[in-house]
């Protein structure tokens, strides 16, 4: 295999799964702001060590994606956070789009930004110890939308990251999110995000990008918020696999879920239906955010006395998605988190 094909495997290995702690520091002002947290260089570093350097974490977690300051900061002793990963046989990535703004001539529609300098900061970001990176798109579902200009223009501003992200040595994450806020239901979900699976894979091929050096971090189908409906983790795995059979082709490296907006129970007794049955044509694990990060969050509340229940709590929710991939969680193994997990949300 080539180091492309060695960084997915890594990243998909059997028992872990991704920690996406690249968030913006706009982002994080707000999580912390909710909490009573002063939001500065250093909490936040402080807060993205807590996590890091969780006794045990490396058990069940493959990779974390970094923001650019986060991939710049150091452990207490200095050691810069991707070095310590590595030394942890975790593999450091790094967000590289440059968020979402309004694309013309389309109402209540957005693009990525961030490929004007991209071949030169991925070469940086390679430098600094990165091995993977991540892409965004965001689309909102409506009686209007997703337009099919809105799916060309990001999805082909997607594939052109991915090139540039092989030809520096670096896997691509492709993520095309589907908003889960909306009033679609579970069949306009499922729909919606079909073609824009098909058309991402469409656009992969036409820049000749590896498919077997890529990753797909995907939404989960179900309905949306506002459409009044709960979406069963059944009907979830369902949808969600004949989704990504229809869209993914076997060569596709690996694909992983993003939770966009589900509690943390929601997103891991929903990957949990989706690993109960059984293999893919692709190894298939979770990248979460807020499913595992905010009720460690909450724990910690900015305090050092804190940090040793607030990393218990961080690597027993890690831990319950690791085997929820596997269809292999227990609820009553995993219960003393509970009561943080109720109350999160995820984004």
């Amino acid at each position: 295999m080539g180091q492309l094909q060695d960084t997915v495997q890594a990243l998909l290995a059997e028992n872990k799964g991704l920690l996406a702690a690249d968030e913006s520091s706009k982002s994080a002002q707000k999580r912390f702001d909710a909490l009573g947290i002063p939001c500065t260089d250093e909490t936040r570093r402080q807060y993205r060590q807590m996590l890091m350097t969780a006794p045990g974490i490396e058990e069940y977690l493959s990779g974390v994606i970094f923001y650019d300051e986060t991939i710049r900061q150091a452990t207490d002793d200095g050691t810069p956070f991707p070095q310590y990963l590595q030394s942890k046989g975790i593999v450091p990535g790094i967000k590289v789009d440059k968020g979402l703004v309004d694309l013309d001539n389309f109402t209540g529609e957005t693009i990525t930004e961030g490929l004007d300098g991209l071949a030169e900061r991925l070469r940086e970001y390679y430098e600094l110890g990165a091995r993977f990176a991540k892409w965004r798109a965001a689309f909102s579902i409506s009686d209007a939308t997703p337009t099919q200009g809105s799916m060309h223009a990001n999805l082909h501003t997607m594939a052109r990251y991915a090139t540039l992200c092989q030809s520096a040595g670096i896997v691509p994450i492709v993520e095309p999110e589907v908003l889960y806020d909306g009033p679609q239901d579970l069949s306009k979900a499922h729909e919606a995000t079909e073609s824009i699976l098909k058309l991402l894979v469409q656009m992969l091929k036409a820049y000749r990008v590896d498919l077997s050096g890529c990753i797909v971090k995907t939404s989960m189908v179900l309905a949306g918020k506002q459409s009044g409906a709960t979406s069963s983790p059944d009907e979830v795995a369902e949808h969600t696999l004949v989704v990504l059979n229809e869209a993914i082709p076997a060569t596709m490296g690996g694909v992983v879920f993003l939770s966009g907006g589900q509690t943390p129970e929601q997103a891991r007794d929903n990957l949990q239906a989706i690993g109960s049955r059984g293999k893919q044509p692709w190894p298939i694990t979770f990248s979460f955010s807020r499913a595992v990060q905010d009720p460690a969050m909450k724990a910690w509340a900015g305090k050092s006395e804190n940090v040793a229940n607030a990393q218990k709590i961080y690597f027993e929710l890690t831990k319950a998605c690791a085997e929820a991939r596997q269809g292999k969680f227990k609820a009553n193994e995993s219960g003393s988190t509970d009561n943080f997990v109720s109350a999160s949300q995820d984004s």
